[in-house]
């Protein structure tokens, strides 16, 4: 059986498999969320107290966090800032309180557990 191919075709098969060789050695850009790590992070801070996944209690559910700032530049900034320094936060019945800082100093442990707050 003769196989052959054209110039342009093997070009374009060189370049497929050398990016396809490149995207199997990179790094993901996004490493995968550990849900039970995070969970456990939100469990051991009250988180749970104030906040619930689908629905409301004294703040607002992650879902309801997620959907405001999921896919925003500065989403996950945010999500991180009202972990880490404490700020007055509204809640729905109109009073303020600050809101509880992350007992963590694993920078690694609060950025999956803002990843799992904005994949909600």
């Amino acid at each position: 059986m003769k196989f052959s191919i054209t110039t342009g075709r093997l070009q374009a098969l060189v370049a497929i498999l050398g990016a396809a060789g490149v995207l199997a050695f990179a790094p993901a850009a996004h490493a995968a969320v550990d849900a039970d790590a995070a969970k456990a992070l939100a469990k051991k801070n009250d988180c749970f107290k104030c906040h619930a996944i689908d629905k409301e209690k004294k703040g607002p559910s992650y879902k309801k966090i997620s959907a405001k700032y999921k896919g925003k530049a500065d989403g996950e900034e945010k999500v991180l800032k009202n972990m880490t320094t404490g700020p007055k936060v509204k809640l729905d019945d109109g009073t303020e309180e600050e809101h509880k800082i992350i007992n963590t100093k694993d920078a690694a442990a609060l950025k999956n557990l803002s990843d799992w707050i904005l994949s909600q």
